[in-house]
């Protein structure tokens, strides 16, 4: 058994926590950014295949104390790279630091790269290359004040990378749009409680952008592992060969239980553009039958059932503005065809009014950076869940919509 850690975005921690259980059947516990279990090298492959809210499967190699970049030259050449990597192969470092006293991260990486070449050359008389996109041997070093980590990567690219996003640039080809990531969208619909059952009722997300709500909720009303349709890093691996029959079998159980949406999926936008984006997404996705998409602006759009959960992500200015401006809770800049304009007040008081005009019964759940989202939408708030988009602080308010006042008489 190792303690398998699986790094997430704040404010996930507990969610993935209970994922990973599920998952995995075993006990997980969370960590400050994510989550341990202790598992086998097959629990790493059922985690890559299944998790929604991780942002990678890490691996751990070995830990120890260390004072500067000779200590951690010392702890590397204790690992048997023999048996992770063929000096064929490539490797990458990584490195993530909190309150380290080494001055540069880069010669810590390189200090690690060093003693694996040292050993494998000495073993074998070659050493591997270096190889920052694409590496055999993705390798993470955590750094501590007095601790040092060191742990293979057996995802490869970040799991939020699906593999059904446009290669040629994902949703970053329709211009002004930044997407939201497909690990964040997940956490929303698992903060939400929305897991695609039948109980669950329709979801709707009227301000769909690219469409990833939508999608990964597709997914899960589908039954479509969130990695089904990738590859990764593990299956180059020398320790997970003797596992190439664990992995087919675990991707076979994957497909075998797809099946029919087992509730309805609603998204749509202000902008053609967008919804035709979204929809081809969706296609690339395998989901395009399981969700509804309809161009219409969010203050005009009815609900399309009696009940429902209404999840969104409208756009802010940080979230697409051009690198280096982005100014926090700017509204100012939103997402091209998006109603409200630089009077997010105005619109967000407006969406209200029609959510309690016309959305009775329904919960409404909204991801912004704004902390006082629920005063500009003259709404109390039933629940507020801390949550990261990427470097952004935001908040998941949710908002019970029921008929006339909430005011009690």
């Amino acid at each position: 058994m190792a303690a398998i850690f699986v790094p997430c975005a704040q404010g996930v921690e507990a969610l993935l926590t209970a994922e990973l259980s599920a998952i995995t059947g075993l006990h997980a516990e969370s960590a400050r950014g994510g989550a341990w279990v202790d598992g086998e090298l097959r629990t790493a492959l059922q985690i890559n295949l299944e998790c929604r809210l991780g942002q990678r499967v890490l691996w751990p190699l070995i830990e120890g104390r260390y004072r500067d970049e000779h200590d951690l030259y010392d702890l590397a050449r204790r690992v048997p790279w023999v048996d992770w990597i063929t000096p064929e192969q490539t490797l990458r470092v990584d490195v993530n630091a909190q309150r380290s006293p080494l001055t540069s991260l880069n010669f810590a990486a390189l200090r690690i790269k060093d003693a694996l070449c040292d050993v494998m050359r000495e073993a074998t008389g070659a050493r591997p290359s270096v190889d920052t996109r694409h590496p055999t041997l993705p390798l993470v070093l955590f750094l501590g004040p007095e601790q040092a980590s060191l742990y293979v990567d057996t995802s490869g690219e970040a799991l939020f990378k699906r593999g059904w996003r446009d290669a040629r640039g994902g949703s970053q080809a329709v211009k002004g749009e930044a997407p939201l990531k497909e690990t964040l969208a997940a956490a929303l619909l698992a903060a939400a409680g929305w897991q695609g059952r039948a109980d669950d009722g329709p979801l709707l997300d009227p301000c769909c952008g690219a469409g990833t709500i939508a999608i990964e909720a597709a997914q899960l009303a589908c039954g479509i592992a969130p990695g089904a349709n990738r590859s990764f890093a593990f299956e180059r691996q020398l320790p997970f060969q003797p596992l190439r029959g664990d992995w087919q079998q675990l991707r076979s159980a994957a497909r075998a239980r797809v099946h029919a949406p087992r509730v309805p999926v609603f998204a749509g936008d202000v902008s053609f553009r967008m919804t035709d984006f979204a929809t081809r997404n969706a296609e690339r996705a395998g989901v395009a039958q399981a969700i509804e998409f309809k161009t219409a602006d969010a203050l005009q759009r009815l609900p399309p059932a009696a009940r429902g959960t209404l999840i969104m992500n409208p756009p802010y200015g940080e979230r697409i503005a051009p690198k280096g401006r982005g100014q926090g809770r700017d509204f100012a800049a939103p997402r091209e065809g998006f109603e409200g304009g630089a009077d997010a007040g105005a619109f967000f008081a407006a969406l209200a009014t029609h959510w309690k005009r016309h959305y009775s019964g329904w919960t409404a759940w909204c991801l912004s950076p704004e902390m006082k989202l629920p005063t500009l939408m003259r709404l109390k708030e039933s629940r507020r869940v801390p949550m990261w988009n990427g470097a952004i602080e935001c908040r998941l308010f949710r908002f019970d919509m029921v008929a006339g006042s909430n005011k009690a008489p």
